[in-house]
């Protein structure tokens, strides 16, 4: 299984300045797979250490941070001397030591020739929780569930991915409906590794939805596990709400709909813990779309996306026929299978910080709104065939956007500033954001 993310641990590994890495993203995203990947790929050897199993290690890392003690008790666990140029060390669920998660600091300051890489699924929750955390110290990637290409690959449509990367719009047209039937499918399966893998190997679509269920039930156990019980109710709530907000035609997330009282001092750590350990997304609205958006949003009005389109399409409990129903999914639930599938595109898009539009009237929105480096790209999703767009027309009036665009089943076409891009396309957006 192929994923970009081995192409920025390459260039981590590359870099001249480098620094311990961590690798942030939910459980069974593929983080240790990534890395095990990596070392064997690009090292000679790897030293895996899984903090949640060895406890000799956990001991290790108890009583001193020394790290010439810290190495020399690796190269025991090894079993001989650790070649800096030739070994990857990966420290696996590191949240449940945190003292490890200091360490990192004091091995980029006395011993920064060592290649060390370092992932927890929980590890945003043990953050929060009061755990140092070497500021300036460290390098951060996110790994996410497989993007829309990354599922391409999988499936060994490589050519057909080299299409759209290229952006070859004379042949794209040709393969469009088989395009589409892979869009709908990813929407179904999603990006979840273990979920795609299966679906590559018997494309059984009831083996994938059992998958899927027991990757939620997982996520249930461990909210159980890890959640403080006064806590535990509300996040369970938000998580199981998500579906239900996003199928309404005004996505906006309400609290009041969660539970009848429901305010925001309710749920405002339920939230957090699902977005710490990657499970959610949330978007705010822009007041005004100006850059930084950061500086712009309005930290009481926002979205909730969950972190993969087929978990989301799971606990819709999607039916598989809507698969050979035409245009149906793309329009089931208000859109709101197509709008995830969008946002999740969105995030594999590096440096890049996601938000959304709506006028003071509450008269216009605009699904997304994309922030590269120096300009913001106004993004209209489209889910079913009618492709007027009243809001982003009152947005480009009103904002005069470098680029504006409108993602649906259609082909691509540009008008002017206003770009259409099929929905297969939509992670190409990347190059926009290289200009």
């Amino acid at each position: 299984m192929k994923r970009f993310a081995l192409e920025r641990l390459t260039d981590w590994k590359n870099k001249e300045n480098r620094k311990p890495l961590i690798i942030n993203g939910a459980r069974q995203v593929g983080k240790t797979w990534l890395m095990q990947e990596f070392g064997k790929k690009y090292f000679k050897e790897t030293l895996y250490i899984n903090f949640e199993r060895n406890t000799r290690i956990q001991q290790l890392f108890e009583t001193d941070l020394d790290p010439e003690r810290l190495l020399l008790g690796l190269e025991v666990e090894l079993g001989h001397k650790i070649d800096p140029k030739n070994t990857l060390i990966i420290f696996d669920e590191i949240q449940t030591t945190p003292q490890a998660i200091t360490s990192l600091k004091y091995f980029y300051e006395e011993l920064p020739q060592y290649h060390i890489i370092a992932a927890g699924s929980l590890l945003g929750v043990a953050l929060h929780s009061g755990v140092s955390f070497p500021v300036g110290k460290i390098d951060e990637l996110n790994l996410y569930p497989l993007n829309f290409m990354e599922f391409l690959d999988a499936l060994g449509e490589k050519q057909l991915a080299k299409l759209i990367d290229d952006n070859n719009h004379d042949l794209l047209p040709v393969f469009k409906n088989k395009l589409i039937d892979y869009v709908k499918q990813y929407m179904f399966v999603g990006g979840m590794p273990e979920v795609v893998a299966t679906f590559a190997k018997n494309k059984d679509f009831a083996q994938v939805r059992e998958l899927q269920n027991q990757i939620l039930h997982g996520y249930a156990k461990d909210f159980s596990k890890h959640i403080p019980a006064n806590l535990l109710p509300k996040v369970e709530s938000v998580f199981n709400a998500v579906p239900v907000q996003l199928a309404k035609e005004n996505k906006k997330f309400i609290y009041k709909q969660v539970t009848e009282k429901g305010r925001a001092k309710d749920f405002e750590g339920a939230i957090s813990w699902l977005k710490d350990c990657g499970l959610i997304y949330q978007i705010y609205r822009l007041k005004k779309p100006y850059l930084p958006i950061k500086g712009y949003i309005e930290q009481n009005i926002f979205k909730l996306f969950l972190l993969d389109v087929g978990l989301l399409s799971a606990m819709s409990r999607l039916d598989r026929r809507v698969l050979i129903e035409g245009d149906a999914l793309f329009t089931e639930f208000k859109g709101a299978i197509t709008e995830q599938y969008v946002m999740q595109e969105l995030t594999s898009i590096k440096n890049s910080e996601i938000a959304y539009w709506s006028n003071e009237g509450g008269t216009a929105e605009v699904d997304f709104v994309l922030q590269c480096e120096s300009f913001i790209i106004p993004i209209e999703v489209k889910s079913g065939t009618n492709l007027k767009a009243k809001s982003l027309k009152i947005y480009i009036e009103k904002y005069l956007p470098k680029y504006a665009v409108r993602t649906s089943q259609a082909d691509y076409k540009q008008t002017d500033n206003l770009y259409d891009i099929p929905l297969y396309m939509i992670e190409n957006l990347k190059t926009f954001c290289k200009q």
